[in-house]
């Protein structure tokens, strides 16, 4: 008996059997193919922390649409899938669901923590790749990639060494931005920066020989203890005469120097500024040319220690309460000067930054970024609108060196071993047995494990066999288009472009397609906190994938944030409805 045509097109009768077909029949499956020109994406791999969201969904859409037509025109196609590791947001969540168990990562060991990790991937990042699929995303499943999996981890530390025995990646001690919430380390872009109220509180330091006193003003009250000297600018004939004197820090009750230093601005506040350098990044270079002592009153969690006296164990707000109010009791506090200043928070957890000299791990980047600014300028890597090269050039041309280091156990761990017999540090892609300088067996690795982007900075190559040359990678690479929002270019795209002429001679692919974020009908970002966050596999279970993808290719143009709105799908669906046609996949 001959089966009846449903009136109205269903999508879940016809989705996901067509897409199993297309599965079961391998028509997403490269096979290097010489005769062929090849045409290469590699997709952005999302974050194993949980779902795909609407900007995944926007994003997955438009290189489908790109793969989908050049496949069509007979070109070699390859989209090559994937997902990231995200070391620092994987182990928040981690860490997260293991605080409702009653236990911490000390509790397990190292070892047992890694294991919760994997079995979270296993399920986290197997459940993106099901999302991808149920979009209809047409990538190569053959080839999907982890950058935690083992030809990626060879290629971190392949890339390790080489910087390494280059001289471009060093240990040292500097200012770093630390989370305090996290407890860990993160670069520069990993900063976001936001405007708060604040103040400008002006204390009096009075002069070891009893002439007087100096006046200096700080947002900052709770690292005074942290103080290492005053610096004015040399020229400032107001303090020329104090240069060389000391003073006594009231409460405290430490003898600091008066130095003499360009940072301190004749014309901005005081001239005269209180230098920390172990919690300011400009303070520290002062210490370094003035050779100041550098003193850490800070835990990593984010509490006074035993450096800071009698506000040892405060955490930060409770520290500047107390010395704002014991400096006034002591007569130092002359007044207090509302402002408005930028704070950095993580991007992660949005908790403030604080800026504190640790021993960690550096790219020196000066030498990597040249280069990498010169293909975008030579027009060998486009950017599509053009006006987004603007953001990538002034990232690069303003770039400082990159901590690579973090204080985290999931991820790609340091390949250095230190000697506990002589202090050697031997850098290598296999696992030592002995020092490389005394031959001592007496080595440990590094704790440390390396910034999520050191990893995803490899992955137009790295994805595809390098450091061997692979049939994929020498007919494959370098890749075609990328395409992802202009929310990381400089987390993400600098990086590969800089990774790539480094690595590869060679540029990782030829145009970056950049386009906005999907925002709700208001014109307001979705996020968890606003609750208006849209679920991409919801609406297609609603509408079907076809009706999504069309709206989200048709609502945007490059570059620009589009609005979202569920009436927006329904259009497609009634159109298609009424005059009795079926979505472009099913055909």
């Amino acid at each position: 008996m001959a089966k009846e045509l449903a009136k109205q097109y269903d999508p879940k009768d016809v989705e996901d059997r067509i897409y199993a077909s297309w599965l079961e029949g391998k028509y997403f499956h490269a096979k290097v193919d010489e005769t062929k020109k090849p045409y290469t994406i590699v997709i952005p791999p999302p974050n194993i922390t949980g779902q795909l969201h609407m900007g995944h969904a926007l994003d997955n859409t438009l290189q489908d649409i790109l793969i989908r037509f050049r496949r069509m025109q007979g070109f070699d196609t390859l989209w090559l899938p994937g997902t990231d590791h995200a070391s620092i947001a994987t182990e928040a969540k981690i860490v997260e669901a293991m605080k409702a168990e009653g236990i911490t990562k000390e509790d397990i060991g190292r070892e047992g923590f890694l294991e919760r990790a994997w079995d979270w991937k296993a399920q986290y990042g197997g459940r993106i790749i099901e999302q991808l699929k149920k979009m209809g995303s047409s990538c190569d499943w053959d080839r999907e990639r982890f950058t935690l999996d083992e030809g990626c981890s060879k290629a971190v530390k392949e890339v390790f060494v080489n910087l390494y025995e280059k001289g471009l990646i060093y240990r040292g001690e500097r200012i770093i931005n630390w989370c305090t919430h996290c407890k860990t380390s993160i670069s520069d872009a990993e900063v976001e920066y936001e405007e708060q109220d604040g103040n400008f509180w002006h204390f009096r330091y009075p002069l070891k020989d009893g002439d007087g006193y100096i006046e200096v003003a700080t947002t900052r009250p709770e690292t005074i203890p942290g103080d290492t000297a005053i610096a004015v600018h040399p020229d400032d004939e107001r303090y020329t005469h104090l240069i060389g004197k000391t003073v006594i820090m009231p409460v405290i009750g430490r003898e600091i120097p008066i130095v003499a230093d360009s940072y301190a601005k004749m014309d901005k506040g005081t001239g005269a500024v209180k230098i920390t350098p172990a919690h300011d990044p400009n303070d520290f270079e002062v210490g370094i040319r003035c050779n100041l002592p550098v003193l850490n009153v800070m835990t990593d969690d984010g509490f006074m220690n035993e450096n800071a006296g009698k506000y040892a164990g405060m955490n930060l707000m409770e520290c500047r309460k107390a010395i704002i109010a014991d400096l006034d009791a002591a007569g130092a506090l002359v007044k207090i000067e509302p402002t408005k200043h930028e704070v950095g928070t993580c991007y992660r957890c949005h908790t403030s930054v604080e800026p504190r000299v640790s021993k960690q791990w550096f790219v020196k980047m000066e030498p990597l970024a040249k280069p990498a600014i010169k293909v975008v300028r030579d027009g060998k890597v486009k950017f599509i609108p053009e006006r987004f090269d603007k953001i990538y050039f002034n990232w690069m041309e303003n770039i400082r060196d990159w901590c690579i280091s973090r204080q985290l156990w999931w991820g790609h761990r340091i390949p250095a071993w230190y000697c506990a017999e002589c202090g050697e540090i031997t850098v290598s892609k296999e696992t030592p047995d002995k020092c490389c300088k005394c031959g001592s067996s007496n080595i440990t690795q590094d704790p440390d494990t390396l910034d999520t982007w050191f990893s995803s900075a490899l992955w137009p190559f790295s994805t595809l066999g390098w450091p061997e040359k692979t049939p994929e990678l020498m007919h494959y690479y370098p890749t075609s288009t990328l395409v992802t929002g202009y929310d990381i270019i400089f987390f993400w795209v600098a990086r590969m472009i800089f990774s790539a002429c480094e690595q590869m001679n060679e540029v990782p692919f030829d145009t970056v397609f950049i386009h906005g974020i999907v925002r709700d009908e208001l014109g307001r970002k979705m996020s968890k906190s606003l609750g208006n966050g849209i679920d991409p596999l919801l609406v297609i279970d609603k509408y079907g994938a076809d009706a999504l993808r069309f709206t989200l290719a048709t609502g945007n143009s490059p570059g620009n944030d589009m609005r979202y709105s569920d009436k927006k799908v329904e259009a497609p669906v009634t159109s298609l409805t009424r005059f009795g046609m079926l979505p472009v996949s099913s055909l």
